[in-house]
């Protein structure tokens, strides 16, 4: 059964915050992260028959969000870029990375990580999927994604003490 224009305005009033984080964390950009969540929302528009009510809303949004970010990034791949486009933002000094939601500590933290650990990380913590929807979402077990998430964690504990030294 299809959303209605209500349904929908609802969906995009509660998860494009998350949507947003996700896909912040996810490239890095805010620019390119607000360009993303509006596909992703005009996508999800457009797909909107399709929609499964018995499946998560939230789950819904970051497959379709992680679908473009893909699609992006295989872009990017074929496209030459120009010197200095790296996306890995500089991190700025002394600033608490926890204290600010968008902070360039924290991206550049979470580039560290593998491509694997951080987007098992990113769909629970940020995207706000269960452990279980992110295990779906990627085609992986449960216990890999706990796993993934629980080393990811570690890592980025590791890298804010090691800075702070």
């Amino acid at each position: 059964m299809a959303l209605t224009r209500t349904d929908f305005y609802g969906l995009v009033s509660d998860h494009a915050p998350a949507l947003y984080r996700l896909a912040y964390r996810l490239v890095g950009d805010s620019h390119d992260a607000e360009d993303l969540v509006q596909e992703t929302l005009r996508s999800a528009w457009r797909s909107r028959d399709r929609f499964d009510r018995g499946r998560s809303r939230q789950a819904w949004l970051a497959s379709i969000l992680r679908r473009r970010v893909i699609d992006g990034w295989r872009k990017k791949a074929r496209t030459p870029g120009t010197a200095g486009e790296n996306g890995i933002e500089v991190p700025v000094e002394g600033a608490d990375p926890l204290a600010l939601e968008y902070t360039d500590e924290m991206q550049h933290a979470l580039e560290h990580l593998t491509s694997d650990l951080r987007e098992s990380l990113l769909l629970v913590v940020v995207g706000g999927l269960t452990h279980q929807e992110a295990a779906d979402m990627l085609g992986i077990p449960l216990g890999t994604v706990l796993s993934r998430a629980s080393r990811a964690r570690q890592k980025l504990r590791q890298h804010y003490l090691a800075e702070s030294m």
